[in-house]
């Protein structure tokens, strides 16, 4: 089981993740939304589109744009549609 953890908390946890240029991503519906706040940041990839962020705020603490999903993602990158992956300081396990 594939398990997401920053300040304590378990942010994301499962057994179906897609594992994408060395980063892991988590169903939606594996997530735990309290921890996420939208945020205004984008980036772009050639292969897989757009990326749109996502904050995480833990006991008081933030990580500014700590979460990435594509909303839309490229034909080659349709798996990871509706998963969300993580870095700046996210422990991810397998």
């Amino acid at each position: 089981m594939a398990k997401a953890m920053w300040n304590g908390q378990v942010l994301a946890e499962s057994e179906t993740t897609q594992l994408v240029e060395g980063n892991v991503y988590f169903p939606d519906e594996s997530v735990k939304r309290e921890f996420f706040r939208p945020s205004s940041t984008t980036s772009s990839c050639p292969f897989k589109g757009q990326a749109r962020y996502y904050s995480l705020i833990v006991d008081g603490q933030e990580n500014p744009d700590a979460a990435w999903y594509y909303p839309d993602p490229k034909p080659a990158a349709r798996a990871i549609k509706h998963h969300i992956a993580f870095w700046r300081g996210v422990e991810v396990t397998k």
